[in-house]
């Protein structure tokens, strides 16, 4: 079987050491690339060009979904597995909408991650049991009807999503300008956008709105 070449991202590297030696077990898997945030990983992902991107829900200056949509803007042939804590319809649909094929549990990480790598690599989708019907017929029927109203976040631009992690993540105006290739004037105006698109009024409710919404951890 022609080798399949797996980047991983997570901010702990204790969890990157693990998923690497998980991993290892299989002749056919080749981590080509290490990352530890989201924003490394887009990078990598550009570069390196993987078959399968590991992103862990949850990191620093650009959270796993964010990171997937960029992943599969730019390379539509890579798949994302998205590694998480948590297990509902509601973050499974947000995986989905995100562009990832697959989530897994990091509890159940090894038992299944080399089960969730072949699923993938076939590009089919790969979730936990009790989502598996969901996910797949969400995957199939992207434009069915739902009666889940659009989340809050979808009001707002993939920039200013990055922008709204950042600004809860403590970040100035200067810092994101900085990271995000920016002058600070229009790194001001995107903050300005973001509190007017979401009725908010302080720093305080823009990280709850984050907390609340997965952009970060609380």
């Amino acid at each position: 079987m022609k080798a399949i070449r797996i980047l991983i991202a997570d901010d702990h590297d204790v969890v990157r050491e693990g998923i690497k030696s998980l991993l290892a077990t299989r002749a056919e898997f080749r981590v080509c690339g290490e990352a530890s945030n989201g924003r490394e990983a887009v990078a990598l992902a550009r570069e390196l060009k993987p078959h399968l991107a590991v992103l862990d829900f949850s990191m620093p200056e650009l959270n796993g979904l964010e990171a997937t949509r960029q992943i599969r803007a730019a390379l539509p042939d890579t798949e994302v597995l998205i590694l998480t804590m948590h297990d509902s319809e509601t973050l499974a649909h947000e995986v989905l909408a995100a562009g990832a094929r697959g989530l897994l549990l990091k509890t159940h990480a090894k038992s299944q991650i080399a089960a969730a790598v072949y699923a993938l690599a076939q590009h089919e989708p790969f979730f936990p049991g009790s989502l598996s019907a969901l996910a797949l017929a969400r995957f199939l029927h992207p434009n069915q009807p739902s009666d889940q109203r659009a989340a809050p976040a979808d009001r707002l631009t993939p920039r200013e999503r990055e922008v709204v992690q950042l600004i809860a993540e403590g970040r100035t105006s200067k810092d994101i300008a900085l990271l995000l290739g920016l002058s600070v004037k229009t790194a001001d105006a995107h903050r300005a956008n973001v509190m007017r698109k979401l009725d908010l009024h302080s720093v305080s409710e823009l990280v709850l709105y984050a907390v609340r919404n997965r952009m970060v951890q609380a």
